[in-house]
């Protein structure tokens, strides 16, 4: 299996446990309707340590364009494969986001709610600020990515390694991903919500692209700094973007503390 392939089977399979979860907790009708913001993070947190398990050992189970872009920009990832990764991720989220519609395919007339029926698919925020939101998701994938590096310098009995990274999603979900949804992942939500864009959904209403640059650019640039703090700060590798990013999330930071003041 090409490396291609693996990542775009493991973003399918992310998703379809992921996006399945989502589906369960909120459609009407389901048997888990109503289980919970709990229920729906364990479900992620499994989710991508059953993509791991599927693809790890072929690709590396990026599964994420932040991840991708973060061990390119530390020199642990050929730039030259970035664009394959992220393609194969995309392509993997879509499909994996056009599986879920079909499995609970008489669950989307009897749910009303159009915001619902995009939440199964793409992220959004609870409080919508643009400043805000893009400082939870910079926030939630710099934790990210920082945290699979301390996992990573760790050594585990075999086959343990994907169920401790689960788990660590399941902590960024209930500690942080309750602004945003805590998409950390732009193909995560860029491809199922251009699947909610394509498919026939029944009373699916608006796609909310105007949102949707958000999920894609936080968690690059989160990711990207968090790597290269790592770098600096256990390798004593000192890396350009390090002074070119601290800039960009110190405004992102100011800005969202001055909108918040204004808002009140």
């Amino acid at each position: 299996m090409t490396p291609f392939l693996a990542e775009f089977i493991g973003t399918l399979v992310l998703i379809v446990f992921g996006g399945g979860v989502v589906a369960s907790a909120i459609l009407k009708n389901t048997k888990a309707e109503n289980s919970g913001w709990l229920v729906i993070t364990i479900g992620w947190g499994l989710a991508v340590s059953i993509a791991i398990y599927a693809v790890g050992s072929i690709s590396g189970a990026h599964l994420n364009p932040a991840v991708t872009i973060a061990l390119a920009s530390i020199g642990e990832f050929n730039w030259a494969n970035v664009p394959v990764y992220i393609t194969a991720q995309v392509l993997g989220a879509f499909v994996g986001a056009c599986i879920v519609w079909l499995h609970f395919l008489p669950h989307w007339k009897l749910t009303e709610d159009q915001g619902t029926k995009l939440a199964v698919f793409a992220t959004g925020p609870a409080v919508r600020n643009v400043w805000a939101n893009l400082l939870s998701e910079i926030s939630g994938t710099f934790f990210l990515i920082i945290g699979l590096m301390f996992i990573g310098s760790n050594k585990f009995a075999d086959g343990l390694n994907p169920l401790v990274i689960g788990g660590f999603i399941v902590a960024i979900g209930l500690s942080l991903g309750a602004t945003t949804g805590y998409a950390i992942n732009p193909a995560r939500d860029f491809g199922p919500r251009l699947a909610h864009f394509i498919l026939p959904i029944a009373g699916k209403g608006t796609s909310d692209w105007q949102y949707a640059w958000i999920p894609i650019v936080a968690p690059i640039i989160g990711g990207t700094l968090a790597a290269v703090t790592y770098k600096a700060l256990f390798a004593n590798q000192v890396n350009i973007l390090l002074w070119v990013l601290i800039p960009i999330v110190s405004t992102v930071v100011v800005m969202a503390v001055i909108t918040d003041k204004k808002t009140n």
